[in-house]
């Protein structure tokens, strides 16, 4: 099998896929493809770039999602990420909240799919790696009596003469008004077969599907019909899942690493970040679901929370409390 990393992808999740969850989730999976959150391209065409944009190389393969409904902006965010080295960079037109869609983009630019296209023509046109679309089947609001290939197959038709070769569609419809974000997650119905039948309609586009999807298996399920499958809050509830991803998706012969070497490698970046002034907090955090579904889960999950948030928290006595806990797990 040719490796892919499309293979197999974790969701841009506001909040949760920042540098240090992809540093972490890199110890449980060198195959999977990573993205970073979405960040807007006002931020990174006005912001502070270096902040925004770097990463440790150890996170590849990582895309960058960029959120924005301006071309010209859009196209000077790509430059500026150019220098970064990001593998893909790609275009969200998926996310329902309403903070998203007052800035007309995320699900709000599938009003306008002549506006999606422009941008991302415009994206390829300024930076050398690939460019993606991320999105929904269609808006309920503009598709009330249908099931949205249609509105779907119109977006794909312009991206593709936009020269887009991937896109990766959360397989329910977005509701911009009346629904919270969470709503937008699970109340839309769920069309799997629709993106199968999309699939095979553009047989040349690389298509990825997203939404609800929560196990490896169920992935090698959906990879019957699809190029791709992209896992996002199942990932965050229990990263362990990954750690099966190399052999079972990308048919890898690397050993499965345990939980506990997991953490382990981890205390030597929690270690340097520390001594660069970053609350341990912000790295831990994700480190709370690692032992979900284990025995002493819970005393995990008690003793981490406890310890970051701590006054006057060191990194010694971070070690030698999170190798106790896990000691005391292996006995």
């Amino acid at each position: 099998m040719i490796y892919a990393p499309s293979r197999l992808s974790v969701a841009p999740m506001m909040d949760w896929t920042d540098r240090h969850f992809r540093y972490f989730i890199r110890r449980l999976s060198r195959c999977v493809q990573l993205y970073s959150e979405m960040i807007t391209a006002q931020a990174v065409v006005f912001g502070d770039t270096e902040k925004l944009l770097s990463f440790d190389p150890q996170e590849r393969p990582l895309v960058l999602q960029l959120g924005g409904s301006d071309p010209e902006l859009l196209a000077k965010a790509c430059r500026a990420a150019a220098p970064f080295h990001y593998d893909g960079i790609n275009l969200n037109a998926g996310c329902p909240s309403e903070r998203v869609s007052a800035g007309s983009f995320g699900a709000a630019l599938r009003r306008d799919p002549v506006l999606i296209a422009d941008c991302l023509a415009a994206m390829k046109e300024n930076t050398a790696v690939p460019v993606s679309l991320k999105t929904r089947i269609a808006l309920e609001e503009m598709t009330p009596d249908s099931d949205g290939f249609e509105d779907l197959c119109r977006c794909a038709q312009l991206a593709e003469k936009a020269g887009i070769s991937e896109i990766i569609i959360h397989a329910r419809k977005a509701k911009l008004k009346g629904m919270t974000p969470r709503q937008n997650r699970e109340r839309p119905a769920l069309n799997y077969d629709l993106i199968y039948r999309f699939k095979q309609t553009f047989a040349p586009l690389t298509v990825s599907i997203n939404g609800n999807i929560d196990s490896l298996e169920s992935a090698l399920d959906h990879l019957n019909h699809v190029d791709g499958v992209m896992i996002g809050r199942a990932v965050y509830g229990n990263p362990y899942l990954l750690a099966r991803a190399d052999q079972i998706i990308f048919e890898q012969k690397t050993p499965v690493i345990s939980r506990h070497q997991a953490i382990r490698d981890m205390l030597l970046y929690l270690e340097e970040n520390m001594n660069n002034g970053v609350r341990p907090h912000l790295i831990m955090r994700h480190w709370l679901n690692l032992f979900k579904g284990c025995p002493g889960a819970a005393v995990w999950r008690k003793t981490l929370s406890q310890i970051m948030f701590s006054e006057n928290c060191h990194f010694k006595t971070v070690a030698e409390t999170l190798n106790n806990v896990i000691s005391s797990f292996q006995n």
